[in-house]
């Protein structure tokens, strides 16, 4: 007896459960952020495949990248197609050090065919205050080829952008916004009362005191406590392993290009009687010609018309759609009447316009 009861405990704890998800993965402090680079630069050593003379841009970023290493030349009389001109764009993650690499996207500006093979000249990263945060160079990887005469081409994935791995080196650090703070912000990725409320709740369980607060459902306000004064991290790290259930409103999301069909786990569906049937029209011109007989005196040749018509309706019951308590029975009954997903699509629009459809549609 005592082993069953056990078991049962168990079973409980495990799908009460089963839905937790960390709070790291449903929310982020405030000030822990990612931050956007962008830069501007030259593609060399392409086959060719760099901007034209009419472009000018890489032009004039030759002219001026050969003056600061000491030649001095005209733009105009710069011809190569060897060089392309590109944006530069990095993501620095929050708490990003000095030394550290970035991953670095290189796009084509100017009118350049491929970048393929070619190699990033260093070049400067910017963030929004126009301070520079990285520096970033080396040989663009871009899976893909472009090679083509007057009278046909081939061409595989798109040539004209690629990555460096590895290719930005951090020069200048984003300053520490969590280091001598009383109070926590979390922001939740996806505002809602219910998770916040639940956040909270289970942050303050867990430290036993009220620690934690809603004011609005997109962030939850964290009083850090006294016993982790001065240890910020220890105290992060204990609050984003905590396990909390999130809560999601019921919707449907309809993508009418794919047919693909998503329904959320709150979807409810009340009873609704459903009828489908297509009906297919089919209209085909099969002309004839009509002809005297051989060596006949009398008659002319005439094209006589002829056409087919064809209509087809498949005859279809109403079904009855019982009112589904979960999203299983939802689908089980759409798929009683035995239609493909993009008909099921037009079905869920007419349940939702009827009423009977319990969820936010979305159509995509």
């Amino acid at each position: 007896m005592k082993i069953i009861v056990t078991s049962i405990l168990m079973a409980l704890v495990l799908a009460s459960s089963a839905h937790a998800v960390r709070i790291k993965d449903l929310a982020s402090f405030e000030g822990a952020r990612e931050n956007q680079l962008v830069g501007y630069g030259l593609v060399v050593g392409l086959n060719g495949t760099g901007d034209s003379d009419q472009a000018r841009i890489q032009l004039q970023s030759i002219s001026a990248m050969l003056e600061r290493m000491g030649v001095s030349i005209n733009p105009n009389l710069i011809k190569v197609k060897n060089v392309a001109a590109v944006m530069v764009t990095a993501t620095l993650p929050p708490f990003a050090k000095q030394g550290n690499r970035l991953d670095v996207l290189v796009s084509s500006l100017g009118d350049a065919k491929s970048i393929a093979g070619g190699t990033l000249i260093m070049s400067p990263l910017k963030g929004a205050d126009s301070q520079v945060y990285a520096v970033a160079q080396g040989s663009v990887l871009t899976n893909s080829f472009a090679f083509g005469g007057q009278a046909a081409s081939a061409q595989k994935n798109h040539p004209t952008a690629g990555r460096i791995p590895a290719g930005a080196l951090v020069e200048r650090e984003l300053p520490n916004t969590l280091a001598g703070k009383s109070q926590l912000r979390l922001n939740l990725a996806q505002a809602d009362f219910t998770t916040a409320s639940r956040m909270a709740g289970t942050i303050n369980e867990k430290f036993g005191t009220a620690i934690a607060s809603t004011a609005d459902p997109g962030a939850v306000a964290i009083q850090i406590p006294e016993a982790y004064a001065g240890r910020m991290i220890d105290f992060i790290s204990v609050v984003e392993t905590l396990d909390v259930r999130p809560d999601t409103i019921a919707k449907v999301v309809l993508n009418e290009r794919t047919g693909t069909i998503v329904m959320g786990e709150q979807v409810r569906i009340s009873t609704v009687a459903v009828s489908h049937g297509n009906l297919s029209l089919v209209i085909k011109e099969t002309p004839r010609v009509s002809q005297p007989a051989p060596l006949s005196t009398t008659g002319e040749t005439k094209v006589v018309p002829r056409t087919e018509l064809k209509v087809e309706e498949e005859s279809r019951r109403l079904s009855v759609l019982s009112e589904g308590a979960t999203i299983g029975d939802v689908v089980r009954a759409l798929n009683t009447l035995g239609v493909t997903p993009r008909d099921l699509i037009g079905i869920l629009q007419a349940i939702k316009a009827a009423g009977a459809l319990q969820a936010e549609l979305t159509i995509i």
